[in-house]
């Protein structure tokens, strides 16, 4: 008898191993499955958020190229080629909309075509567009250190470079010889006043070079020019001197240096 209860508490131990294992078992097999299906959901909204933060750069990437080209509601200001230089009458009307606007600068043969803008400092403006409202390429403006009226020997504009082109991306172009050699001429339209601009010189330098970014009644014409004509890495001969007017139209390098390009050509008053 009681070698009969021994053997049936063995049996009963055995058993109820066996079934602890197989509910042990069961018990992780179900837990690695709902792991499996947590880590597969996590990959789903991972792929999610990297597909949406995607789809929002490419996004982003387009309105911020696309808004540095001008609109054909923006177009309709700027001064017809053969516009009496007296009468620019449709610069005027852009004032209306925006006082600080000081005129329009056209290079030929380029994407440089955009209403110039003064701000109280040279800081408005470059992340702000002609209408005053937020815009990444912001607008081409003219230092705050200027006249209004480009009535400066020295009058320096500044504008994003833009990978597409817009703004002031095409200066980056003239430091190859065939596109400077190839690209002499431009146009700045003012209110009341329209001169031709004859490029001369292509140079790049820091942002803190005080020669170049000395524009204004401040600047020492014939050191500029000097430096010009020295330093240039595209240079035309044209027989600019320290009386005649100039203009210099200077962007960013690369986002992440001091380095900027300057586009440089004579005003000629037609």
């Amino acid at each position: 008898m009681g070698f009969l209860l021994v053997t049936a508490k063995v049996l009963n131990s055995c058993a109820e191993f066996w079934i602890n294992r197989r509910t042990g078992v069961e018990t992780a097999v179900k837990l690695a499955r709902i792991g499996n299906f947590i880590l597969s959901l996590m990959a789903v909204c991972m792929m999610i958020v990297m597909l949406a933060y995607g789809g929002y750069s490419l996004w982003d990437n387009y309105m911020i190229n696309s808004g540095a080209f001008l609109t054909s509601d923006l177009l309709k200001y700027k001064p017809p080629e053969n516009s009496d230089a007296e009468d620019n009458l449709s610069l005027e009307e852009l004032m209306a909309l925006n006082p600080e606007t000081r005129g329009w600068l056209t290079i030929d043969g380029t994407h440089i075509d955009y209403p110039v803008v003064q701000g109280e400092d040279d800081m408005k403006y470059v992340n702000t567009d002609i209408y005053g409202e937020f815009s990444l390429s912001g607008a081409i403006f003219l230092s705050c250190i200027n006249s209004p009226d480009f009535s400066d020997h020295y009058n320096l504009m500044y504008g994003h470079h833009m990978d597409n082109g817009g703004m002031f991306g095409d200066v980056m172009e003239f430091v190859e010889t065939d596109h400077f050699q190839s690209h002499e001429t431009g146009t700045l339209y003012l209110p009341h006043k329209t001169y031709g601009i004859t490029l001369f010189a292509c140079i790049q330098a820091d942002a803190y070079d005080r020669i170049i970014y000395t524009p204004g009644k401040e600047c020492d014409m014939q050191v500029l020019l000097d430096y010009l004509k020295a330093e240039s890495e595209q240079y035309r001969d044209i027989g600019v001197t320290a009386e005649d007017r100039i203009v210099g139209m200077s962007t960013c390098v690369d986002a992440t240096t001091n380095g900027r390009m300057i586009l440089f050509g004579r005003l000629e008053e037609k």
